[in-house]
Parts: C-alpha cells; structure tokens; sequence
C-alpha cells in the first residue's frame, strides 16, 4: 500500500518537473539538492517503516511530505491567466463579448481597432512631461490584433455610430488602405 502510494504520486509530480520554478527545482549553487524535476522531493520523504503516523504510510501530521512541499506551487502553475470567449452563454445560448477589450479598445468602422500606450496611467511621477504625451497618444493594433478583437466582440460592436463632435470621425472612413 505504502510503495503504491509513493508510486502514484511520483507519477503524477512527475509532469510538473518541468514548470516549477528553478529554485523550487533546488538549481544553483551551495543547495545540495539535484535540479532534474522533483526527484529529489521522493529521495527526501521519510523511510516507509520509521516514524508512521496513525494512517499507516503517512507522517504524523497525515499529509505525504512530498505534497505537502509542492503544495504551495501549485496555485502559481495551475492558475493562467485567461480571458476566453463564452460561445453559448447560459441563459439565450448567444455569443458573448470579453468585456475587457469594449474597455480598453475602440473600433474605428473601418475595422482598424485603436489603444493607448501601454503605462500611459503608471509611475507618473518619474516620467519627463515629453514621455507622457507620448503615452497619451493611441496607437493602432497590428493586422492579427485586429482580427482577435473582432473574434472576441459581436456584431454589436462593429455597427456604425454617430457621436455628436465625434474627436474620431476622421479616422472612421479611410482611403487607399488595407486591413
């Protein structure tokens, strides 16, 4: 049971080997620990017949050594990042728009998408007055952006709008350009 237990989860680490980070790894110098994967976690854990707790093949406290050390990566690994597209949203089964790119983006009808600088809002302080215009100033997403944000938005958004003093509209309509 015991050598069953310390096989299953060295075959599930296993896969993790690759993402920890290097010094969760034990890379470096005057560490004394082995940098291939979490190898040196299964070297480490106790004897399977000295110092067994009540559940027979677990320490005292009743969590593997070896998950209790990689415990605290797992949420830096497991968890990306990610600002994905609902298909088929649960109440009308529609597409949805990624609020964050009506937010941070504007759509010229032309389909050309515009977006300030990124860091026109961060560490003002430091930064030369010449530095922050131009980071004031919007800039126009690449061919490939263009076609991802019009992914990530419905139709609603890419219909024409009339704005009173509109500070965009001669951008809305261009000549001699391709998309």
């Amino acid at each position: 049971m015991a050598a069953a237990l310390r096989g299953a989860l060295a075959g599930l680490l296993r896969p993790l080997g690759s993402w920890a980070p290097r010094a969760a790894r034990g890379v470096g110098a005057g560490r004394g620990v082995p940098g291939r994967g979490f190898r040196w976690l299964r070297e480490a854990a106790p004897p399977l017949g000295k110092g067994l707790g009540p559940l027979g093949s677990l320490p005292a406290g009743g969590f593997p050594s070896v998950l209790g050390r990689v415990t605290p990566l797992l949420p830096t690994i497991l968890q990306q990042p990610v600002r994905t597209v609902t298909y088929y949203s649960l109440r009308k089964g529609k597409r949805k728009t990624v609020k964050a790119v009506i937010d941070r983006f504007l759509r010229l009808h032309n389909g050309l998408w515009v977006r300030r600088k990124s860091g026109y809002k961060k560490k003002l302080w430091k930064k030369s007055a010449a530095q922050k215009k131009r980071l004031r100033e919007m800039v126009l997403c690449t061919r490939t952006q263009c076609k991802l944000l019009d992914k990530m938005t419905t139709s609603f958004w890419k219909r024409r709008n009339w704005y009173v003093d509109d500070p965009y509209q001669k951008y809305h309509d261009r000549t001699n350009l391709r998309v």
